[in-house]
């Protein structure tokens, strides 16, 4: 389970809100260079209990070579940081390290349509 306790409290999930919209625009506005034409969205973010750490999950759409989209991102994490304290730093006390994590869902969501769809189900007999 690591630094994220097993519930979250309501002050982690707010600040996690806000974290996951300020990101999400910065990757729309400032960081518009890091990732050029890719569409990235911000899925999730999980905050440590002292909202020092923020695990942000990200999902690159339409893209053949994810992981490299997301080595881009990863790499400019300080520089995405710096952008997130100048959007929120006036209104908390400290702007959380950030975790980056590649989301999957999408993915395994399509790899389990494609298995049911390949599945030989005979129908259910009439009654």
């Amino acid at each position: 389970m690591g630094i994220f306790a097993a519930m979250e409290s309501k002050r982690q999930m707010k600040f996690g809100r806000l974290i996951q919209r300020e990101i999400g625009e910065i990757f729309q506005r400032e960081a518009r260079h890091v990732l050029g034409n890719t569409f990235a969205t911000i899925t999730e973010v999980k905050m440590s209990p002292d909202l020092g750490f923020a695990k942000v999950y990200v999902s690159i759409m339409q893209e053949r070579d994810r992981a490299m989209h997301f080595k881009v991102i990863e790499q400019h994490k300080s520089e995405i940081r710096k952008y997130l304290g100048r959007r929120i730093g006036k209104s908390v006390r400290i702007i959380p390290e950030l975790a980056f994590t590649l989301d999957e869902t999408e993915d395994q969501a399509a790899r389990i349509d494609s298995i049911l769809s390949q599945l030989d189900i005979p129908p259910a007999p009439e009654e």
